[in-house]
C-alpha cells in the first residue's frame, strides 16, 4: 500500500450556509478527509462563508475596490495542499454562486508559476463532492473538473462524488428521518463513489510527489515557440 503519510488534503466548502455546523455538503466532505487523514494525511476544512471572498479575477481584490479581501490567506493554504477537494450544493442543476467564487479566485492565480516555470497548480491533484435534491451531480462535476484541469491540477480517474435525493423537496443529505436514520448514509453508490475518489485523489498526490517533468511546459521557455505544420515524417 501507497505511503501517504506528508500529503496534504484541503477540503473547501462552497455551501450557501452562512454556518459551517448547518452545511449538508460538509458531512460528505468530512467522509473524504476521514478517509485520507486515515491514511495519515494532513486533512483541513475551509467554509468559504468564514471568510470575506469577493468575486474577481485579480488575486487581491482590495486593489480593485473591495474594503476587505481574504483570499491571499487562504491562497496559502491552497497553495501549500497536494489535495484540493471543492464541495458544492447543486441549485437549479449547478454549483453554487459561492463555489463559482472560489473558480475565479483560483483562475486569479492562474500566472503564477513554481520553480520549473509551470503552473503553480502542476503536481496537485482535484476532485469535487457534490450533495442536493436535484439532478446536476455530473453536470457540476464536469464543469467543476474542467476548470480545475484547465488551471493545471491533475484529476485522477473518478475524482468525484455526491448524494441527491428524491427531485422536488425532500431531506438533503444527513437530514434525520422519522426512523432516526440520516439521509444518503445508507446509500450503497455514494459510500463507493466517495471511497474510490478519496483513495484515487491519494494515490495521484502519492505519484505526483517530485512534481511533472517540466520538459515542453515550462512557460518561461516557450517564448517565442513556433509550430511546424508539416505532415508528420515530411523533410519538405
Amino acid at each position: 500500500m501507497s505511503d501517504h503519510s506528508g500529503l496534504s488534503a484541503l477540503f473547501i466548502n462552497t455551501s450557501l450556509k452562512k454556518r459551517s455546523a448547518e452545511s449538508h455538503t460538509k458531512l460528505l466532505l468530512n467522509a473524504s478527509a476521514n478517509i485520507m487523514a486515515g491514511q495519515g494525511v494532513a486533512v483541513e476544512m475551509v467554509h468559504l462563508l468564514d471568510h470575506e471572498v469577493p468575486p474577481g479575477v485579480y488575486p487581491d481584490m482590495t486593489e480593485h475596490g473591495w474594503d476587505r479581501d481574504d483570499w491571499p490567506m487562504l491562497w496559502d493554504k491552497v497553495r501549500a495542499a497536494n489535495i484540493l477537494v471543492i464541495g458544492t450544493p447543486l441549485w437549479l442543476g449547478e454549483e453554487s454562486s459561492t463555489c463559482r467564487v472560489l473558480i475565479e479566485r483560483l483562475y486569479a492565480m492562474s500566472g503564477e508559476l513554481n520553480d520549473k516555470g509551470q503552473s503553480v497548480f502542476y503536481g496537485k491533484v482535484g476532485g469535487c463532492v457534490v450533495t442536493g435534491n436535484e439532478d446536476g451531480i455530473k453536470h457540476a462535476a464536469m464543469t467543476l473538473g474542467f476548470a480545475l484541469n484547465h488551471l493545471g491540477y491533475t484529476i485522477p480517474p473518478q475524482a468525484d462524488c455526491g448524494w441527491i435525493g428524491e427531485a422536488g423537496p425532500g431531506p438533503s443529505y444527513g437530514d434525520e428521518g422519522e426512523d432516526g436514520s440520516k439521509a444518503g448514509f445508507d446509500n450503497g453508490f455514494t459510500a463507493r463513489n466517495t471511497t474510490i475518489m478519496s483513495w484515487n485523489l491519494m494515490h495521484m498526490a502519492h505519484l505526483l510527489r517530485s512534481g511533472i517533468p517540466s520538459d515542453g511546459n515550462d512557460r518561461t521557455a516557450l517564448d517565442g515557440v513556433t509550430l511546424d505544420h508539416r505532415s508528420p515524417g515530411s523533410s519538405a
